[in-house]
């Protein structure tokens, strides 16, 4: 009897056992499955958000774009309003120079006329024809006159080859006289602002040369010395400065002082490593 018990005992006990086996896998199955949906919906959100962030970020990116598209046409209008005020303003003060310049002749020919008519013509003998002579070499004058401010005015607005034909025609109209080396002297300028220097030179030589005495003749001379010392022709620089020094022409003259400083500058040169001036000139135009 007692052994019975046991035995039913233990059978019962194993039964409990066995029953609490199977009910602990089952649950175990079922929070498996409850894990894997959880995560497969969790893997579904992070899915959705991160196209919802890619898409996002597209837009950012789109938008940002665009902003560096309009800052951009912004600086080029900023440009070109900068451009066009500039223009506008060169413009007008073209126009007004222009104004003054025409008001300016208008008024020196009115004058120049009113001198021309005030003259009295007295017929007797050859005295007519040599106040009409002296009457149109006034009007010559004014209209050279005329030609030349109108020259000198493109030089001063950077127009150089109309500035040097103005002035080759105001030479060509009176050949001589303080007019007509004034109008040589401007034609090189305007030649060597023209990057012809070898004209330039031509020009001046002559000018020095025929007009040694002449009101443009330091002026031309110094310019042939900043010519050559440009080119680095040290011998003819300092040629033309001593010139100028010697002649009594150019004493009390601007050209006077700074051809004796340049000359001076020249004299005294010292190089530490022993090359001439010529060949550091030449070692700097490289």
């Amino acid at each position: 009897m007692n052994f019975k018990a046991v035995t039913l005992g233990v059978a019962l006990a194993s039964f409990m056992l066995s029953g609490c086996s199977s009910i602990t896998m089952l649950r175990t199955k079922e929070m498996k499955a409850v894990g894997d949906e959880i995560m497969v919906k969790n893997d579904s959100a992070y899915k959705a958000l991160s196209a919802e962030n890619d898409s996002l970020k597209a837009q950012l990116d789109s938008v940002k774009a665009q902003l560096d598209a309009a800052a951009v046409a912004q600086k080029r209008l900023q440009a070109e309003v900068t451009l066009l005020t500039n223009r506008m303003s060169e413009e007008s003060v073209r126009r007004d120079t222009r104004q003054e310049e025409i008001i300016y002749r208008l008024d020196l020919l009115l004058g120049k006329s009113d001198k021309i008519l005030a003259k009295k013509v007295v017929v007797s003998g050859g005295s007519a024809s040599a106040v009409m002579e002296s009457d149109a070499d006034a009007a010559k004058m004014v209209e050279a006159e005329t030609m030349f401010n109108a020259a000198h005015s493109d030089y001063h607005r950077g127009e150089y080859k109309l500035a040097y034909n103005g002035f080759k025609q105001v030479y060509e109209l009176v050949k001589k006289g303080e007019m007509a080396e004034g109008a040589l002297y401007w034609m090189s300028l305007c030649l060597i602002e023209a990057n012809q220097a070898a004209k330039a030179k031509t020009l001046l030589t002559n000018l020095v040369d025929s007009n040694p005495q002449g009101m443009k003749a330091c002026a031309g001379m110094f310019k042939l010395a900043s010519i050559y010392g440009k080119e680095c022709d040290l011998e003819r620089q300092k040629h033309y400065l001593q010139k100028i020094i010697s002649s009594n022409t150019c004493v009390s003259t601007p050209e006077l002082e700074q051809a004796a400083l340049q000359l001076q500058a020249m004299l005294d040169f010292r190089s530490t490593d022993g090359r001439s001036a010529e060949q550091v000139c030449r070692e700097q135009m490289r």
